[in-house]
């Protein structure tokens, strides 16, 4: 570890992208580590980012972020990140073999979707389709007097079909397992929004012309979209391992800097608990890399 960064980035997505343009922008030396696996690049084309009217796709947008974030001096090193060492005067980064010396860390690593059962590259298809869908906050609105399933159950499967209700009068909500978890309230609310509720499981999945249909004992039910509601795994596995505190889901917790509970080590985006949504995970990595900044003035004054 011969030199010392200001702020070592683990990830590179909105999160991420936004906070080194930002931390580039206040003359900090910086070093943006990616693994490839954004969230974001796996969105068609999303229509709620304000400034793109006719929408931009996910991989578009991160380009232009990065494109961005280069022209203010980051770089971007495609590399996974295997541990986060709290030390005396910062950060030990370790790379795939490699350790790097930082002052501050800011973890936006986001989460992954758990995903219903199918081939991935039939997955992929009709994710690109928008015949399967994750975020109803997203696109609701493309689903608007569509017929929709929404794969889950329980309370989180209720929530996802009632959210969805505001978009559509035909949804059905299709136990993953062999029957439902839904106790007598959640029953008593679907019923009472006129959504429907199968027994599973609803397998296999398959695409067939324009539309996706699922396989349940009930026989075969064709939709124009299936949102998976299987909830997702929280990235913050780094984070936790140096000790930093989370919630019982994995969320890493913050204060209202983005700051976790190490001191120099921040979090933003969806890897913390909050709106899994774009606008919020940028104004969470604006908020962090100002502290960072600020914080970093603080040890050390940043004079030109």
């Amino acid at each position: 570890m011969d030199t010392q960064d200001d702020c070592i980035i683990i990830g590179a997505g909105p999160a991420g992208l936004t906070a080194a343009i930002y931390l580039a922008r206040f003359h900090l030396s910086i070093r943006l580590f990616d693994c490839g696996n954004s969230r974001a690049a796996l969105i068609p084309r999303t229509h709620n980012h304000a400034g793109y009217p006719h929408g931009i796709k996910g991989t578009d947008l991160l380009a232009l972020m990065l494109e961005q974030a280069e022209r203010f001096g980051a770089r971007r090193e495609m590399a996974e990140v295997t541990a986060i060492v709290p030390i005396d005067d910062g950060f030990d980064v370790q790379v795939e073999g490699s350790s790097f010396h930082a002052r501050s860390v800011l973890l936006a690593t986001g989460v992954v979707n758990n995903r219903p059962d199918m081939p991935r590259d039939e997955h992929d298809d009709a994710l690109a389709r928008g015949l399967l869908r994750y975020c109803p906050i997203c696109d609701g609105y493309e689903v608007t007097d569509k017929r929709v399933g929404v794969i889950g159950t329980g309370d989180h499967g209720m929530r996802e079909a009632l959210f969805l209700r505001g978009f559509t009068s035909d949804i059905t909500l299709i136990a993953p397992g062999a029957a439902h978890d839904l106790d007598k309230e959640c029953r008593a609310r679907l019923d009472a929004a006129g959504i429907a509720h199968v027994d599973g499981p609803c397998t296999p999945i398959q695409v067939r012309d324009d539309r996706i249909v699922a396989a349940t004992p009930d026989g075969e039910m064709v939709f124009d979209t299936i949102y998976p509601a299987l909830g997702s795994k929280i990235r913050s596995d780094l984070a936790v391992a140096a000790g930093a505190r989370a919630s019982s889901d994995g969320c890493l917790e913050v204060d209202a800097h983005q700051r976790t509970s190490i001191p120099g080590l921040f979090a933003a985006g969806d890897v913390v608990k909050g709106l899994d949504q774009i606008s919020h995970a940028m104004g969470e990595a604006g908020v962090a890399a100002t502290t960072i900044r600020n914080l970093l003035d603080e040890q050390r004054p940043i004079r030109r």
